[in-house]
């Protein structure tokens, strides 16, 4: 029995182990931290998308670790299969959109990244963020979930140029629905046409949003956009 025990340890620190050597924690002295986890078996010349997740106010601070408590990097870690780079960056006072960038541009130097797929994607406090990169750098993105949060008016019509799929709890206390609708009725005053769309999740709350992280809807909206040939 202590045997079949010793080995079932051993096998599981060998899956451990080789499970997280495709998860990397990149510290940096200015700037955001970030993890970035890359698939496994990535073939060579391939190139992938990129997901950007950027994390709630919640989570904020300077333990890397934090960030892997919802979100994109909690979905791998239960399971969930995604054929892209993911990085999460940890903010300790909100999200500037200048410093994701940065980190943006060192994941597309250093991994095999197809920039033409770069997406983002955040909830509360990152909702926030996601449309605030988006907005400030439209040419940078194919698409962007922002879940649970709002957006900067100034940057609404700049946001026409960015797929956007917008979804908020109906039951939210923590950032009222109102806060989507406003940047999304901006976004459509800008131009009517614009590729958004707003989702108000019935008797959703600010933490049984996180969800959809774990589903296969806002993977399959973001993937289906490139910024190829534009």
């Amino acid at each position: 029995m202590k045997r079949i025990t010793y080995l079932l340890t051993l096998i599981l620190s060998f899956t451990m182990m080789y499970s997280q050597a495709q998860l990397k924690a990149v510290h940096v002295k200015s700037g955001y931290s970030y993890w970035v986890r890359v698939p496994k078996d990535v073939k060579k010349k391939e190139k992938l998308p990129v997901i950007v997740f950027l994390h709630g106010r919640s989570l904020s601070g300077h333990d890397l670790n934090r960030v892997k408590r919802y979100g994109v990097l909690r979905a791998i870690e239960r399971g969930k299969d995604l054929d892209a780079i993911v990085v999460a960056p940890q903010t300790s006072n909100g999200w500037n959109p200048d410093k994701v960038i940065d980190v943006l541009d060192d994941v597309l130097k250093d991994y095999p990244a197809d920039e033409h797929r770069v997406y983002i994607c955040g909830m509360s406090m990152g909702g926030y963020g996601t449309l605030d990169v988006a907005g400030k750098y439209p040419d940078r993105f194919a698409a962007a979930v922002a879940i649970c949060g709002g957006g900067t008016l100034s940057y609404a019509c700049n946001l026409t140029q960015v797929p956007l799929w917008i979804q908020h709890g109906s039951a939210d206390r923590a950032v009222p629905a109102s806060e989507s609708k406003k940047i999304y009725n901006a976004i459509k005053k800008c131009d009517k046409n614009a590729d958004a769309t707003l989702t108000i999740i019935p008797g959703g709350t600010h933490g049984s949003v996180e969800s959809l992280f774990h589903g296969e809807k806002i993977y399959d909206f973001m993937f289906k956009h490139s910024k190829e040939g534009d």
